[in-house]
C-alpha cells in the first residue's frame, strides 16, 4: 500500500466526527452515469484515494446493481486500516461487512412518517454502537431543525455546486445555525466541469443521456457556461475540475465535498483541488461566470425532484393521549 500523503483534515459538524477536507463518492464505480468498473479497478482507486489522504468515503445500497457498491467498499475496507476511515452509507452494516457505520444518512425523507419517529429508531442505533453520527440527505428545512431536536445531526448532505447553489439561501443558513456539516455531492456538476460531453464524450448507457441539463437545447445553452470556467481555470493553472471543486471547498470551513471518479488520474486530479487558493474576488468572479439565472435545465432528474430537500416535509408527531390524573375519563393531552 502506497505511503499517505498529509491532507488537512476537519470537523464536520460540532459532534465530534474529523474526515479529511475532501471525500470521495464511490457511486461512480458501480455504474449510473458511466460503465461500471472491475471490482480490483474500483478497489484501487479506493485504495489510492487513501493512499493520498482522503479518508472520507461515501456509498448507499442503491449504487450499482444488486448493492454493488456496498459489497465493493467492504471489500477496499478490509485492505486498509479501518480505524482510519470515516465510512458513510445510508443502509447496510451486513453488506459492507464492518461493525459500526461512522455516518448513517437518511437517503431520502419519507413523507409519510414524522421526522421525529425516524430519528427514534436512529437514536437506538447510536445508543447500540451501530453507528456513530447521523446524517440527512435532501431534507427540507424544517425537517432538519425538528429532526436535530431529536438527536443532533452532523451532516447533511446535498447537491451544490457552480451551477446548483439553490441551498445557499435556506440550508446552509440553517446548518451553520444548528452546528451542522455540509457534504456537497456533485460538486463538479456531474461531471459537466470536468468537460464531460463537451470535450469528453459520455460514455455509453450513461443516465446523462438523459440529464435535462445535457440535452437538447439546454446543454447547447450549458456549454458557454464551461468554456468561461475553462477560461478562468488557466488564468488559476489549474483543470475547469479543480477550480469547481475548489469553489465548492471555499465556501466554507463546513463544507466538505464528495467528487467521485473512476480515473486514477482524475483522482489525483480532483485531490489536487485542495492545494488551490482562492480569494475573495476570485470566488466573485467564479460565481459571476456561472449565472444561475442562465443555467439551462433542472438540476435533476423530474422523478428525483420530486423526492428532493423543496418537497421533503413530513407530518407532525403523532401524540399519544395521556391521562392527566385528574379524573378517570379524562383524555386530555398532557
Amino acid at each position: 500500500m502506497a505511503e499517505q500523503v498529509e491532507m488537512p483534515r476537519m470537523k464536520l459538524g460540532t459532534q465530534g466526527l474529523e474526515v479529511s477536507k475532501l471525500g470521495y463518492g464511490c457511486m461512480g464505480l458501480s455504474g449510473n452515469y458511466n460503465i461500471p468498473v472491475p471490482e480490483e479497478e474500483g478497489i484501487a482507486v479506493i485504495k489510492e484515494a487513501f493512499s493520498k489522504g482522503v479518508t472520507f468515503f461515501d456509498t448507499s445500497d442503491i449504487y450499482g446493481t444488486n448493492h454493488a457498491n456496498e459489497y465493493l467498499v467492504g471489500k477496499a475496507l478490509k485492505q486498509l486500516p479501518r480505524e482510519k476511515i470515516q465510512l458513510a452509507t445510508k443502509v447496510c452494516l451486513k453488506r459492507l461487512d464492518v461493525d459500526y457505520i461512522d455516518l448513517y444518512y437518511v437517503h431520502r425523507i419519507d413523507t409519510t412518517v414524522p421526522i421525529e419517529e425516524t430519528m427514534g429508531e436512529l437514536k437506538k442505533l447510536v445508543d447500540e454502537g451501530k453507528i456513530k453520527y447521523i446524517g440527512l440527505s435532501e431534507a427540507s428545512p424544517d425537517t432538519i431543525r425538528r429532526a436535530h431536536t431529536v438527536h443532533p445531526i452532523t451532516a447533511i448532505q446535498m447537491e451544490y455546486s457552480l451551477w446548483t447553489r439553490d441551498i445557499e439561501e435556506e440550508i446552509i443558513p440553517l446548518c451553520r445555525e444548528l452546528g451542522i456539516g455540509i457534504v456537497p455531492y456533485s460538486p463538479v456538476g456531474r461531471g459537466f466541469f470536468a468537460g464531460k460531453a463537451i470535450v469528453e464524450s459520455l460514455p455509453r448507457n450513461s443516465l446523462l443521456e438523459s440529464h435535462p441539463r445535457f440535452t437538447g437545447q439546454n446543454f447547447e445553452q450549458n456549454k458557454a457556461i464551461y468554456f468561461r470556467i475553462e477560461v478562468l481555470a488557466k488564468r488559476h493553472e489549474c483543470s475547469p475540475a479543480q477550480l469547481a471543486i475548489a469553489w465548492v471547498l471555499h465556501q466554507g470551513d463546513d463544507v466538505v465535498p464528495i467528487p467521485g471518479t473512476t480515473k486514477i488520474k482524475n483522482l489525483h486530479d480532483n485531490i489536487g483541488s485542495v492545494k488551490l487558493k482562492l480569494t475573495r474576488d476570485d470566488l466573485k468572479e467564479i460565481s459571476n461566470a456561472v449565472p444561475i439565472s442562465e443555467v439551462a435545465g433542472s438540476r435533476t432528474f423530474e422523478a428525483l425532484s420530486r423526492v428532493s430537500w423543496r418537497f421533503a416535509n413530513t407530518p407532525p408527531p403523532k401524540m399519544n393521549p395521556k391521562k392527566c390524573g385528574m379524573c378517570l375519563s379524562c383524555t386530555l393531552i398532557c
